[in-house]
C-alpha cells in the first residue's frame, strides 16, 4: 500500500490548487465535469463563466486533458478528506463506523453521474488508470482499517483475513466498476460500488455481526418512526394555530365590520 502511494505521488502531482484561480477552476470544471461530461464543456466556455481571460486559464491548466485530472485528484482529496475524518473520530461502534463510511462514498458517488463516465470510456480512457490506482488506495486504506476492528471485534469472520477480504472487494470493483462494464450492466458509481460492498460484507459477517446489524436497522426504523411522529405533530400544531388565527382575524373582521356599522369608527 505504502508502494503504491509513492508510485501515485511520483506520477500524478496534487494539482496547484494553493493558486485561487486554479481553485476557481477546478471547481468550476468538477461541476460540469460530473454532472454532463466534459466532452461538450471547452476551456472557453469555462473561461466566460470564470470572467478570466483564456490566457489566466491556460497559464493553470494547458489543456482540458490537465484540468481533468487536477478535476479527479480534487474529488478523491475530498473523499479522502472526509473519510479521514470518520476513521479519525473515536467510535466504539464497527458498524455505525461503517455505515458512516459508506454513506461518505454514496454521497460522493452521488455527484458522478452516467455522462461523465461515458465520457472517461470514449474520450480518455487512460484516465481511468489514475481512477483506479486512488479508489484501489482508498478501499485499502479505510476498509482494511474498519475490517480489522470488525475482526477483532467479532463482527467480521475471522477465518478470512482482512488482506483476502480486501482483494475481494478491489476484484470485484475493479472487475465491474470500469466504464465498459457499467455501461454493459446499466450501473452508476453510486449504485455499482455500494452493491459489491453489500454483497461482500454480507459474506464475512458473523452471527453477531448480523444480529448487530439486524438490532441496528430496527433502532433506525424507530428512530425514523419518531422523527415522522414529531413532525406530523408539528404539522398539526401548525394547523391547528394557523386555524386559531384565522378565526381571530375572522372575529376581529366582524367585529370591525358591525362597529362600522352602528358608526363607531
Amino acid at each position: 500500500m505504502v508502494r503504491l502511494a509513492k508510485q501515485e505521488k511520483a506520477a500524478t502531482p496534487e494539482p496547484p490548487l494553493t493558486n485561487p484561480a486554479a481553485h476557481r477552476i477546478v471547481t468550476a470544471a468538477r461541476r460540469h465535469f460530473f454532472a454532463h461530461g466534459f466532452r461538450s464543456v471547452t476551456m472557453d466556455d469555462l473561461a466566460e463563466e470564470l470572467g478570466m481571460s483564456k490566457k489566466t486559464l491556460y497559464a493553470s491548466f494547458a489543456g482540458k486533458t490537465d484540468l481533468l485530472r487536477a478535476v479527479l485528484l480534487d474529488k478523491f482529496h475530498s473523499i479522502e478528506t472526509d473519510l479521514e475524518r470518520i476513521a479519525s473520530a473515536s467510535s466504539t461502534d464497527v458498524l455505525d463506523s461503517l455505515h458512516q463510511l459508506l454513506a461518505c462514498v454514496q454521497r460522493h458517488a452521488e455527484e458522478i453521474q452516467p455522462p461523465f463516465v461515458r465520457d472517461i470510456r470514449r474520450e480518455a480512457p487512460e484516465m481511468f488508470q489514475l481512477v483506479q490506482s486512488r479508489r484501489r488506495d482508498v478501499i485499502q486504506r479505510y476498509f482494511g482499517k474498519i475490517l480489522d476492528e470488525g475482526r477483532r471485534a467479532g463482527i467480521f469472520r475471522k477465518d478470512i483475513s482482512t488482506r483476502l477480504m480486501i482483494e475481494i472487494l478491489l476484484g470485484a470493483t475493479e472487475a465491474i466498476m470500469n466504464p465498459p462494464k457499467m455501461a454493459e450492466l446499466g450501473l452508476t458509481p453510486k449504485t455499482g460500488f455500494l452493491t459489491i460492498i453489500t454483497v461482500v460484507l454480507e459474506g464475512v459477517l458473523t452471527e453477531k455481526g448480523r444480529l448487530r446489524e439486524r438490532q441496528g436497522e430496527e433502532e433506525t426504523r424507530r428512530r425514523g418512526d419518531k422523527e415522522r411522529t414529531r413532525r406530523q405533530g408539528d404539522k398539526e400544531e401548525t394547523g391547528r394555530q394557523g386555524d386559531k388565527e384565522r378565526g381571530d382575524r375572522e372575529k376581529r373582521s366582524r367585529g370591525n365590520a358591525r362597529a362600522s356599522a352602528r358608526g363607531d369608527v
